[in-house]
């Protein structure tokens, strides 16, 4: 099994270096026949060699970022979507340095026919290695163990993936160990679903010496010591979790590039914003904005600013609740401006401010935090940074991820927060802002159990 699992790094390696070739043969012939001849004074052999290679090793850099060489790991459509993404970014910076060399304006359109022809090619590249990976590498079949929760929501999830995971059954963790054990050597891999520590344990043990792959849903404690820095006590190996976040040269580094990041943002972003300003106002003729309160660190309250998407006087009969599937409060521009996000433009003046950063968990409404708190007390450990535009949890997860997921998936960037974090977040949310399954409210049924 674990040379069969280095034989697919290998095939990522090759698949990866096949894309990466044939995009850096197809920037050369660009630049080679479309710009340096043109040039007045055209860059000799070395020359076209170094820009080209800048031009591989900048995609394949800000590809990475996306994910979009992770072959049989992401969906397709997941993987042409960071794969274009990768590609017009690298594409768009390649043109600027192309413009600076040349020292004038030079036509877009080589670089806009070069684009159009990667996006033939990785389209072509995504589905062929996708196919290659599936017939070598079927579905694992699986086993998973759980406890007291129900552990169906996790099985729908993964039933999603019927491409790598096929859950052919479930043990519960009342049963011996030693049942519980015979059962799992019938299978690829394990799920340990919230099951007690000391069984938890020894299964981990079991799993260790038989070499048999084990994906658990981890508990709060299990995401905090994450965070943990290693070192040793003289001879006694041990484990710290500081429990302060960022140090303050870091604060204060993050604060400069939210204020300078979200000045420019703003600027960009206006006649944008005029746009939907004027489009919610032609539609029913109500206020643009609407302002909430919200809480950010240490539990302060704060008014956060957004685009106004549902109808006048939404909350007045329900009070706060969040957006349904299909959910009628919502207006036709208000489906548009969620869709893109452009609802959230406004709150880049709540960054301004100091209200929020770009990025760390999305601030949640005084009632609604009161309410998880009720079910989850350590639904206020996401208090211990300041909110965000945009979360790991935005990028990870779905509007309509569970509010434990959720917080799981805050607690894991408050634990391993660093600016490098930040920014591949950031560039996460481009892609998520395509991703139409990210907007989803949550289910009818959910909503109201929450209110």
């Amino acid at each position: 099994m674990n040379n069969k699992e280095q034989f697919k790094r290998i095939i990522n390696l090759f698949a990866s270096m096949v894309i990466v070739t044939l995009f850096t043969l197809a920037f050369s012939e660009v630049w080679n026949n479309s710009y340096n001849e043109i040039m007045e004074d055209p860059f000799w052999k070395n020359g076209n060699i170094l820009l080209v290679l800048i031009y591989a090793v900048l995609y394949v850099f800000v590809s990475s970022f996306f994910g979009a060489f992770h072959l049989g790991y992401y969906t397709e459509l997941s993987l042409i979507g960071s794969q274009v993404i990768g590609t017009l970014a690298t594409n768009t910076v390649s043109f600027v340095i192309i413009s600076l060399i040349g020292r004038g304006r030079l036509s877009v359109r080589p670089m806009i026919s070069l684009t159009l022809f990667e996006f033939c090619i990785l389209v072509l590249w995504v589905y062929v290695f996708s196919a290659l990976f599936a017939w070598l590498y079927p579905p694992r079949r699986m086993i998973i163990v759980y406890g007291n929760k129900n552990a169906a929501d996790l099985i729908r999830k993964m039933g999603k993936r019927g491409d790598k995971y096929v859950i052919c059954e479930a043990v519960s963790c009342e049963e011996s160990f030693e049942e519980i054990c015979s059962r799992i050597d019938e299978y690829e891999a394990v799920i340990i679903n919230d099951i007690p520590h000391d069984l938890r344990s020894e299964i981990l043990k079991y799993c260790l010496e038989k070499s048999i792959r084990v994906y658990i849903n981890p508990k709060i404690s299990d995401i905090i010591i994450r965070g943990a820095d290693d070192f040793n006590m003289f001879d006694t190996p041990l484990l710290l979790n500081r429990n302060s976040g960022l140090k303050f040269e870091q604060k204060l580094t993050k604060r400069i590039l939210d204020l300078l990041m979200a000045l420019a943002a703003f600027v960009i972003a206006l006649p944008f914003m005029i746009i939907t300003a004027i489009a919610i106002k032609a539609y029913d003729g109500g206020p643009v904005f609407y302002r909430q309160k919200r809480l950010t660190t240490g539990g302060r309250e704060f008014y956060v600013y957004k685009f106004r998407s549902m109808i006048v006087g939404a909350e007045k009969k329900s009070g706060a609740v969040l957006a349904k599937e299909n959910d009628k409060r919502i207006t036709p521009v208000g489906k548009l401006i969620r869709k893109i996000r452009f609802d959230e433009l406004p709150q880049l003046i709540n960054i301004i401010k100091g209200d929020m950063s770009f990025v760390g968990p999305r601030p949640e409404r005084p009632e609604i935090a009161a309410k998880y708190e009720q079910t989850m007390p350590e639904f206020k450990y996401r208090l211990k940074t300041k909110a965000g535009l945009t979360g790991y949890a935005q990028v990870m997860g779905k509007y309509n991820t569970t509010p434990y997921d959720k917080l799981k998936m805050d607690l894991m960037y408050i634990e391993r927060q660093s600016l490098l974090l930040d920014l591949r977040i950031m560039l996460m949310t481009v892609k998520i802002v395509f991703t139409p399954s990210a907007t989803e409210g949550v289910k009818e049924k959910k909503a109201r159990k929450e209110k």
